[in-house]
């Protein structure tokens, strides 16, 4: 049976809200760097609308808990646990890059995929995944590293996020079977539905307040002004 889940994302660049209600699905989604704060809610107002449900008939809330920037994640995580305080709903934390491969196989039948987001600090979130029946899934780990120090691979696979834009020439080199989907930059939450679908099904919910965002980059070196070491 399919759960009635609403989604939303805030941990890049993009600002996206979806819901999966009855079996349908209604996304809406929007670029938006600097006021996810300011979009997120009336996004989520307006796709309840339109779909004539309020949070309390939903059966849970999928948030992107990353990884991807800092504020942006944690906006996400905050947003989807003061809705389901409010609504007394379970939560489900869904991967960022899991979203983006699974986009990747719903836009371009990819069952392989190499996601990267741009972590800055000339750093990439990585994660490497593969189709297992319908759901993208995680082979290995997600981490947050240097593009030159990945091992490499020449197997035919998708290649989505703003990580292989920013370090096209590099990951291209090192990852000569990968096909860049220029289409999937960021994640998305009609993505996340899938992966909170199964989550939701096998019991991998929290309750609000355990909900954490997933940074990978836990410690932040900075370098200090002379004189201030």
């Amino acid at each position: 049976m399919t759960a009635n889940i609403l989604a939303l994302d805030t941990s890049t660049e993009n600002c996206s809200v979806a819901l999966q209600w009855q079996g349908e699905i209604l996304s809406h989604e929007q670029y938006s760097p600097r006021d996810h704060t300011q979009r997120i809610l009336p996004f989520v107002e307006q796709i309840l609308a339109q779909a004539g449900v309020s949070l309390q008939q939903l059966d849970a809330i999928a948030f992107g808990r990353g990884p991807g920037s800092f504020t942006g994640v944690r906006i996400g995580v905050a947003t989807a646990q003061g809705l389901a305080f409010g609504a007394d709903k379970p939560l489900v934390a869904v991967s960022t890059l899991q979203a983006m491969a699974q986009q990747a196989y719903r836009s371009a039948q990819a069952e392989h995929c190499f996601a990267a987001i741009d972590a800055r600090m000339s750093e990439v979130y990585w994660g490497e995944y593969q189709l297992q029946e319908g759901l993208m899934c995680l082979l290995e780990q997600e981490q947050v590293i240097k593009p030159e120090l990945l091992s490499g691979s020449a197997q035919v696979a998708a290649a989505v996020g703003t990580g292989w834009q920013s370090y096209q020439q590099l990951l291209a080199s090192q990852y000569s079977g990968a096909k860049i989907l220029e289409s999937v930059l960021y994640p998305s939450a009609r993505d996340m539905l899938n992966y909170a679908q199964y989550a939701f099904s096998q019991g991998d919910v929290v309750a609000a307040e355990h909900a954490e965002p997933v940074y990978l980059r836990d410690k932040v070196t900075w370098k200090k002004l002379p004189g201030r070491e």
